[in-house]
């Protein structure tokens, strides 16, 4: 039954999500701002709900796959943005630097400092 109840909070949220994108015509993917949603509602309750947690550890070890058809959609479309080189050259690398930095960002606020002696990092 957990597994049930995690699928529907996804569903839920992709519904949300799609509902969000008609709504406001919105030029993103409703899986995106679906879990968006779903970021901000389980942080503003503080934490993850478990039937979800549950469900959603199969499903990023399957990540490859779940991204692949879009991956193979970018082989059909290619010809239609071959003018556009500098800008997806441009956005790629901002939008990489950009997300290793929020990552860094992230990781030095939220994980623990270890204040034991003798840690590489105290010298």
């Amino acid at each position: 039954m957990s597994v049930l109840r995690g699928f529907l909070w996804l569903l839920v949220f992709l519904l949300l999500g799609q509902a969000t994108v008609e709504l406001f015509h919105l030029p993103m993917p409703s899986g995106v701002i679906g879990m968006l949603l779903l970021t901000i509602f389980f942080g503003y309750r503080g934490g993850m709900n478990p039937d979800v947690v549950h469900v959603s550890q199969p499903l990023i070890a399957m990540l490859a796959l779940l991204i692949m058809p879009g991956v193979v959609e970018i082989f059909f479309v290619a010809g239609q943005f071959a003018d556009q080189w500098i800008a997806i050259v441009t956005a790629l690398i901002a939008g990489t630097l950009l997300s290793v930095l929020s990552s860094l960002l992230l990781m030095r606020r939220y994980l623990p400092t270890s204040d034991t002696p003798g840690n590489p990092g105290d010298e």
